[in-house]
């Protein structure tokens, strides 16, 4: 795929992570463009500082870990979107809330890593310690 269609590929995953309605993000194009191998690093040295390996772990240990602490299904919102080849970056900022009624808006910078379609890699940049304050340390 070329650049541009890696670039559409994420704008549109975006519109659905940045619906404010649940039910538009239960339909994950994120998940269906998740290649099986996979990895996902949390950049960084603190608790969350990590690299998830595999669909199932990307789904499960992290993004499931996180949902668990939100009160809704989480809600980021694209800003800006790069492409070049097969890697497409974006500024994010979160819009969600913990089930502890405290605000979790952290800014991402993602960077994604395409091959065929597929995602084979994303690299998390974000505000540790925002995440740790809302979300508590990642269990180890």
């Amino acid at each position: 795929m070329s650049a541009a269609d890696n670039k559409k590929l994420v704008q549109e995953m975006f519109v659905i992570a940045g619906s404010p309605d649940p039910a538009v993000r239960e339909n994950s194009l994120f998940m269906a463009t998740l290649a099986d191998d996979a990895i996902w690093t949390v950049t960084g040295q603190y608790s969350w500082s990590r690299t998830f390996t595999g669909k199932q772990s990307i789904i499960n240990d992290l993004h499931g870990h996180v949902r668990s602490k939100l009160a809704e299904r989480g809600r980021t919102v694209a800003h800006r979107i790069l492409a070049d080849g097969d890697i497409v970056v974006v500024e994010a900022k979160g819009n969600n809330l913990t089930k502890q009624g405290q605000r979790y808006d952290n800014d991402y910078c993602l960077v994604f890593r395409f091959d065929g379609g597929r995602i084979k890699e994303v690299r998390e940049y974000c505000d540790s310690v925002l995440t740790e304050k809302a979300l508590g340390a990642f269990p180890v």
